[in-house]
């Protein structure tokens, strides 16, 4: 079967990506709809085909293969996360509590994410549920994002005043718990709202840390 078109890695530790077509992006809907509700060993890359209304020739003459798919799902689920993140982030105002802001906005957008496309939970928590072999291409974009989230958080930390870097850094982890413990949490269904907890939790974190007022 093909091997897809390939756009530019990056980097060496970025998986290889494809160039899509009005088809591949038909596939690629179903293929994260299917996914994320299913499962990704669950989901058949005939049922994807069907589901999108393209052949399987089409799918593989794009994609290559199934790992393929589940890469670009994965990928572009991460995207437009971070696309939504950002932009939740640039709302916050510039002022000196705006470190402490910004960390509480990563639940915020947390939060409003999961109740318009995360019902089952963090998608990358999911997939690593399945795909635990780092040698499986999509592994590196799983992991890729948590250590993001990981980097993002202990950024914010280091930014807040009177925060040294071992502090930051053991703040930037415990906020990364908080928050990945709620996604899965939510996932779970077995207590309401536990984004809005780990955004109260931080809150009382920040506030312990002299970061933001009680």
């Amino acid at each position: 079967m093909g091997t897809g078109t390939e756009t530019s890695a990056g980097t060496s530790n970025e998986p290889r990506r494809v160039a899509m077509t009005p088809a591949a992006r038909r596939a690629l809907a179903a293929a994260e709809r299917l996914f994320y509700e299913r499962g990704i060993h669950a989901v058949g890359v005939d049922l994807i085909a069907a589901e999108a209304g393209v052949t399987k020739k089409t799918l593989y003459d794009r994609f290559g293969s199934k790992e393929q798919i589940v890469v670009e799902y994965l990928a572009d689920r991460d995207e437009r996360w971070r696309a939504f993140l950002a932009e939740r982030l640039d709302a916050v105002p510039a002022a000196r509590a705006a470190p402490a802001a910004r960390i509480l906005a990563v639940f915020d957008a947390s939060r409003a994410w999961m109740a318009d496309h995360g019902s089952k939970g963090c998608s990358m928590v999911n997939a690593h549920a399945e795909i635990s072999d780092p040698s499986h291409p999509a592994h590196a974009v799983i992991t890729g994002q948590k250590r993001w989230m990981l980097e993002l958080f202990t950024g914010l930390a280091r930014d807040a005043d009177g925060i040294g870097p071992d502090a930051a850094d053991r703040l930037g982890r415990t906020l990364m718990l908080l928050h990945e413990g709620a996604l899965v949490a939510h996932g779970l269904t077995v207590f309401p709202d536990p984004v809005a907890h780990a955004r109260d939790e931080a809150h009382a974190l920040l506030a312990g840390a002299g970061v933001i007022g009680r």
